[in-house]
C-alpha cells in the first residue's frame, strides 16, 4: 500500500499544481519518497493553500525547482519499483490521487495506479463506531479530520505548516494503529495506542 500526501497550490487538480509529494510503502516504511516542484505554467495559486503548506510564491515559481512533470515521473518510477501493493491510502486520499492523475495528464503520462483507495477517515469512523463511540459531526457532516484521527490514535497533531512527507507518515501511523493495533514508525514510537492501554 502506498501512503500518499500531496501539498498543492489550491484544491482543484485541473487548475492548481502539486507543490510537493510525500509517500511511503506501508509494507516497508523505510521506503519513502519526497520531492518538491514549481507550479506548472498557468496554474492558479491560492494564498489560503500557501498558508497551510508554508510555501512562498517566489519559491514555487522559481525556475530552479524541477517541474511538476519531472516530480511526477520520479514518483511513478518510485511507486512502480518496490511497493508490491500499490493501492493509495491516506486522509481524503482521493484529493491526492486526483492531483497525481491530473499531473500525469499534463505530463503526457499514463496514470498507472489504482482508482480504489483506502481512506483513514473511513477507518477511524469505523473503529470508533465499533467501540460504541460517536464520531464528531459539525454542520451536519463528519468532522473527523486528520488531527482528530491522530489524537484518537494517541499521536500529536500534524505540525504546521503541513509537509507532504510528514503528512504521509501521519497517515501511515494512523492506518497501522487502526487496522493492525500496532505502531510502525520510529517517529511515533513513544506514543501509546490508547485503546490498548485502557
Amino acid at each position: 500500500m502506498i501512503v500518499l500526501d500531496v501539498e498543492a497550490s489550491g484544491v482543484d487538480p485541473h487548475k492548481n499544481s502539486i507543490l510537493s509529494l510525500g509517500a511511503l510503502d506501508l509494507a516497508e516504511p523505510a521506503n519513502r519518497f519526497y520531492e518538491e516542484c514549481r507550479v506548472w505554467d498557468g496554474a492558479e495559486i491560492n494564498d489560503e493553500a500557501l498558508g497551510i503548506n508554508g510555501f512562498e510564491r517566489e519559491a514555487i515559481t522559481s525556475g530552479e525547482k524541477q517541474s511538476e512533470a519531472e516530480l511526477i515521473e520520479k514518483f511513478l518510477a518510485w511507486a512502480q519499483d518496490k511497493p508490491q501493493e500499490r493501492t493509495l491510502a491516506g486522509q481524503n486520499v482521493s484529493f491526492d490521487r486526483d492531483f497525481v492523475r491530473a499531473a500525469c495528464g499534463r505530463a503526457g503520462l499514463e496514470y498507472p495506479l489504482a482508482f480504489r483507495i483506502i481512506d483513514t477517515h473511513t477507518l477511524c469512523w469505523m473503529h470508533m463506531t465499533k467501540r460504541g463511540m460517536t464520531p464528531p459531526v459539525a454542520n451536519h457532516r463528519s468532522a473527523l479530520n486528520l488531527d482528530f484521527a491522530l489524537k484518537y490514535c494517541g499521536v500529536p497533531e500534524e505540525p504546521a505548516p503541513h509537509n507532504a512527507l510528514t503528512g504521509a507518515l501521519c497517515h501511515a501511523e494512523v492506518i497501522a494503529r487502526l487496522a493492525y493495533n500496532k505502531k510502525i514508525l520510529p517517529e511515533f514510537a513513544e506514543f501509546e495506542i490508547p485503546w490498548l492501554t485502557t
